[in-house]
């Protein structure tokens, strides 16, 4: 293999190094299942012996020190993919395409996506889309097709490192593609349906209503109780997008979520948005970056019961209730579930919070 490590201008790193290269090498060896301990970019005595075992498993000089002979052994085993501010174009040359070859796959990528790549050597962000798109469109066939298009010279060029340098980038396409936004991302930073996750006093006001409930014969089904703020984000952007109330390219950067909004073309974008918004289930709702759910003061359950429910208020009184057999819409039930502290929001119907908003 020949690939051109200089170009990613990777650090020497040893005890008494830290940053970002530290923490993607400590990242690399986590997911190797090496004992990294924490990954805080702070490469001392436990990183030390991670790499030492890391080397020795791989015949490797046992020194403690990451230096090129390492990373190419690591680049290869899927290292490339942790190196710090990676972009398409590094990557590119990295696998030895130079002005020729970036220029032959852009015109290969052209024969995928509608509109077509400016052909001019520079695999910036447009190109890049165009990738994450390509893949989007074609999947695993990605590879193959690919394949083929390339020129013979591209192939001559990078000799018997065309297959590996294809394989590398094809996976580097999938990553950027499952960046792209879309209805993958509902499985990301899931809503919690647990009452312990509610903040204290609320929690235990939620607890004994929910004990009258049960001891009363109701059937309590929770639909959400803690949201994460990385979803209220990803929720409340997509319905902005598809609404057409903000473009993709301004939707502002939230830590920790690495969404791509800006798919290749404004329409898959706003599509892209759409498919989370129905996958979200959220419809014409507005949806608020901080809410009492963000807060853990919130909690949506249905609630149901058959004949008569005799239900305790937290003062011992026992009502007996009737139709409208939910809590959505029966008053009486309301006010039960206030004198725990738990109040309902009327124009939603699964929606209890610590002051009913």
């Amino acid at each position: 293999m020949a690939f051109n490590i200089s170009v990613l201008k990777l650090p020497t790193i040893k005890i008494g190094s830290n940053g970002s290269a530290v923490s993607a090498w400590q990242s690399y060896l986590k997911e190797a299942e090496y004992p990294i301990g924490t990954v805080d970019g702070d490469f001392g005595k436990i990183s030390d012996t991670a790499t030492r075992s890391y080397q020795q498993r791989n015949n490797l000089p046992v020194t403690g020190v990451v230096d090129n002979t390492t990373y190419t052994k690591a680049l290869s085993d899927g290292f490339i993919y942790k190196v710090p501010n990676l972009t398409a174009a590094l990557l590119l040359a990295y696998l030895r395409f130079g002005d020729a070859e970036v220029k032959d796959l852009q015109k290969s990528l052209n024969t995928i996506l509608v509109p077509d790549l400016g052909v001019d050597g520079d695999f910036g962000a447009r190109s890049t889309q165009g990738l994450a798109q390509a893949y989007l469109q074609r999947d695993v066939r990605l590879r193959s097709e690919l394949g083929e298009l390339l020129s013979a010279t591209t192939k001559q060029k990078l000799g018997a490192d065309f297959t590996e340098a294809m394989d590398i980038l094809i996976n580097y396409a999938k990553r950027i593609r499952f960046r792209l936004s879309g209805q993958h991302w509902y499985d990301f930073f899931p809503t919690s349906k647990s009452i312990s996750d509610l903040a204290s006093p609320f929690r235990e006001k939620v607890l004994g209503f929910q004990k009258a409930l049960i001891d009363a014969g109701a059937q309590t089904i929770i639909a959400a109780t803690y949201r994460p703020p990385q979803r209220a984000y990803l929720m409340h952007y997509a319905a902005r997008i598809s609404r057409g109330s903000i473009k993709a390219e301004d939707v502002p950067r939230f830590p920790g979520v690495d969404i791509q909004w800006v798919h290749y073309t404004n329409a898959v974008s706003v599509k892209a948005a759409e498919l989370m918004v129905d996958a979200y289930g959220i419809g014409g709702n507005p949806v608020a970056l901080k809410s009492l759910h963000t807060e853990r003061l919130a909690i949506d359950w249905n609630i149901t019961w058959d004949g008569i429910l005799k239900i305790k208020r937290r003062d011992g009184t026992i009502f007996n209730i009737s139709a409208p057999t939910n809590g959505a819409s029966n008053t009486i039930l309301h006010n039960v579930g206030a004198s725990y502290g738990v109040y309902k929001l009327l124009n939603d119907p699964p929606h209890w919070s610590y002051n009913g908003r």
